[in-house]
């Protein structure tokens, strides 16, 4: 059997446009994620009201725990039971952020608690308070040391948006279904997908070592 990729050039500019929409959703998502996962990693590597913790540990073991299309269906379809109505790029960011952000976290906690005890008495001993202690000498640590599994997280985050088709978003997997139910040519098609978000996640993979070569500083 051979295979004719032909086919596929007046659907180029589809494909592009299709892989801009995935790369945007992927971005925005691993950027928010970032953000829930410092906040909730920090506030759980504290002494916290056992409340607060509750809530954050509940938080994190939902979405580890439950798969993520379940999530973006119950995100996107079950909240507007409750009078939350999302778009569907909204409710995918939402999604693939909290997901992510809720196992980012505990890379956080884990980062800050591999931080040596000492550290914080010697900075004590300094005059530091506590807030400074851990902006400027426990952070910076930890960033570091989380910094390379948070990067792979980001290449995950890029092919986990192939599940945001399930909410009617014109990201590459929906096009390219779209596209194989119009040829009806699905090893082509498929091919040409799965190429195009393999450049796209080398390319982040690449970035990320760049990050991790570089050796970003913290700065407060």
């Amino acid at each position: 059997m051979s295979l004719d990729f032909s086919f596929l050039i007046p659907y180029l500019p589809q494909l592009a446009a299709a892989a801009r929409v995935t790369l945007t959703i992927g971005v925005f998502s691993f950027v928010l994620a970032l953000v829930v996962s410092v906040l909730v990693g920090v506030l759980r590597s504290g002494r916290l009201p056992w409340i607060v913790n509750f809530l954050l540990g509940i938080y994190v073991e939902i979405f580890r725990n439950t798969p993520l299309l379940i999530q973006l269906f119950f995100i996107y379809y079950g909240l507007p039971t409750f009078g939350i109505v999302l778009t569907p790029v909204t409710a995918a960011v939402i999604g693939l952020s909290l997901n992510s952000g809720a196992y980012m976290s505990e890379v956080v906690r884990a980062a800050i608690s591999s931080v040596n005890k000492g550290q914080y008495e010697a900075a004590f001993c300094l005059g530091y308070n506590r807030y400074q202690v851990f902006l400027h000498i426990v952070l910076p640590q930890a960033f570091r040391i989380a910094l390379p599994t948070l990067m792979n997280y980001f290449t995950t985050m890029i092919k986990e948006t192939s599940l945001v088709s399930v909410l009617s978003i014109a990201e590459l997997t929906r096009v390219g279904s779209q596209i194989y139910a119009r040829t009806l040519s699905p090893f082509e098609i498929y091919i040409t997908i799965g190429a195009v978000y393999f450049v796209m996640t080398y390319s982040v993979a690449l970035l990320c070592r760049w990050v991790e070569k570089k050796g970003i500083k913290w700065t407060p």
